[in-house]
């Protein structure tokens, strides 16, 4: 409604709770009902008119202008915008309707502050019958990598170059790096409708995988490097040509893995969206189960034909580095075309380089335990258990970064309230949504550990018999890993958030390295044990 007054009006007063025009000895009275204003019209007499049955609403006023007091003046005030509803029904006025409709479409359309969309209303049930299927799929998907990784530990390559074993955590950690941080910063551009037109999401894609190429490449040749020194300096043993084959075989690696699962992370969650299902409890685990599968595959294949090519070719390293080396350029021009991508491209190195150390110093433990015949069991396990601590985070952390988004929270204030560190009563135990997905996504553990465990002891895989102790010891380690891990992700995210750095980029690398970290540290942990208790079967699978 708009509303103003002709000749000699004067507003002495104003306030929130009412507004009063003095006009000689009469006073228009505004009356105020839950947020809706109610005016009095004045005729050109002093009788009020009374309101009618129904609601009105006001939805312009002009600002009124102080003039002086004068006598003999009149007032008069034009109604030009009124909806009545009468009848209980919001009917506009025909009479007005075609006289104020293009300003009431320009008031409603630069007035309407956008709102944010609801937070989400999930119960427990339906978070676990979206998460357990895409769940259950990577934890397949991490059993066939386990089955591949103790196949191929026994490769030449793997014997003779046994630092390729420090490469395998690291790069396949490049699924919590690149590739669950890429559909983790998709799912939450989708959910707060960045990704809903096609020029929007053609931006969002090409930018992304242009970004995780540049990611990947310069990842895989930090990788080889970490090799050489975990595994040479202790040593003090260093041959050219093995070094030449860590960087090229890791560099190709990357390269070709990551582009294979951002195509397919890209494809998940378009899909996702279309049929109604949240993205972020779906595109993260089926990133992680062909991950795994896919990254460890690839290693095995190109190390092994670039280690056979050292016998005929002094070239075909060198060359193959230098390839996706001289491919950088090309992304990166690319990734600085798209926004959000450019801000990754400078300032998200930090934590996928770090990550990648931590990841490392895990494929350290790997190398120097599986080297050990007593222990070659574990190379069967160490996927399936970093790679369900990994799955499970990365769903968490999503999860909390899309809520906090959604909900239109400050990111980074200039002076944050000190925020108090989460409990693990508060953790798991509060009633909010992310209390009750911790919940859900600890209680898959015990049970979905159990089928991977049956799974691979039915494909006869591995060198470990199943007894009652060996699962015992192994469930107590997946426990205790993702337990620590689900309340770091509530603190780590919170905490990257209050001092604006996005959680989509950085929390998830550091959470799926530190499950790497604990996954291999805490399963040699059980091997060891189990090995002084005299639970001891390394044959079979033999």
């Amino acid at each position: 409604m708009v509303l103003w007054s002709k000749e000699q009006d004067k507003l002495s007063e104003m306030s929130t709770g009412a507004i009063e025009m003095k006009k000689e000895a009469v006073a228009p009275a505004y009356h105020h009902s839950n947020g809706s204003v109610h005016p009095v019209i004045l005729s050109d007499g002093t009788q009020e008119l009374q309101q009618e049955a129904g609601e009105y609403e006001l939805t312009d006023v002009t600002s009124f202008t102080d003039r002086g007091d004068q006598e003999n003046d009149r007032s008069e005030m034009v109604v030009i915008d009124c909806r009545a509803n009468a009848k209980g029904q919001r009917e506009e006025d025909a009479l007005l309707e075609n006289a104020s409709q293009s300003n009431e479409s320009d008031d409603t359309s630069t007035d309407q502050s956008p709102v944010p969309p609801p937070p989400l209303k999930e119960t427990s049930f339906s978070i676990g019958l979206q998460v357990v299927f895409p769940f259950l799929l990577a934890g397949f998907g991490t059993v066939a990598a386990g089955m591949v990784l103790d196949i191929v530990q026994h490769w030449q390559v793997f014997t003779e170059v046994s630092e390729v074993f420090i490469l395998v955590p690291a790069l396949l950690g490049l699924k919590g790096n690149l590739e669950m941080t890429l559909a983790s910063r998709l799912s939450t551009a989708a959910n707060i409708g960045q990704m809903d037109t096609a020029k929007d999401k053609w931006k969002m894609i090409m930018g992304n995988l242009a970004l995780i190429q540049v990611q990947a490449t310069v990842v895989g040749f930090l990788a080889s490097i970490a090799a050489m020194i975990f595994g040479w300096i202790p040593e003090g043993q260093f041959k050219l040509g093995h070094a030449v084959l860590l960087c090229a075989s890791s560099v190709a690696t990357a390269f070709i893995a990551s582009l294979l699962l951002g195509l397919i992370m890209i494809g998940v969650i378009i899909g996702s969206r279309k049929v109604g299902i949240n993205p972020d409890n779906v595109a993260t685990p089926i990133a992680a189960s062909l991950g795994d599968l896919i990254t460890l595959a690839l290693l095995a294949g190109i190390s092994t034909g670039l280690y056979k090519e050292l016998e005929y070719n002094d070239y075909a390293n060198p060359l193959v580095c230098a390839f996706f080396v001289a491919l950088t350029p090309l992304w990166v021009l690319i990734a600085r075309k798209i926004p959000s991508t450019k801000e990754v491209l400078y300032s998200g190195w930090e934590p996928v380089i770090i990550a990648m150390a931590i990841s490392s110093v895990g494929g350290l433990i790997l190398d120097k335990t599986v080297s050990n015949p007593n222990f070659a069991g574990m190379a069967v396990f160490t996927p399936v258990i970093n790679g369900v601590g990994g799955n499970l985070v990365a769903v968490q952390a999503s999860r909390i970064s899309t809520y906090l988004h959604m909900n239109g929270l400050p990111m980074g204030e200039p002076n944050p309230a000190p925020v108090k560190c989460p409990t693990p009563c508060t953790t798991f135990f509060g009633s909010g949504v992310n209390s009750r997905s911790a919940r859900v996504l600890f209680l898959l553990v015990a049970p979905g550990h159990l089928v991977f465990l049956y799974t691979i002891n039915t494909m006869q895989g591995g060198h470990t018999t199943l007894t009652p102790i060996f699962i015992g010891f192994y469930l107590a380690a997946a426990l205790l890993q993702v337990s620590i891990l689900l309340y770091l992700a509530n603190w780590m995210v919170q905490w990257m958030w209050g001092r604006g750095m996005d959680p989509d980029n950085f929390s998830i690398p550091y959470l799926t390295a530190l499950g790497d970290l604990l996954g291999t540290g805490l399963l040699a942990l059980c091997f060891h044990i189990l090995w002084l208790i005299g639970d001891r079967d390394t044959d079979v699978g033999d």
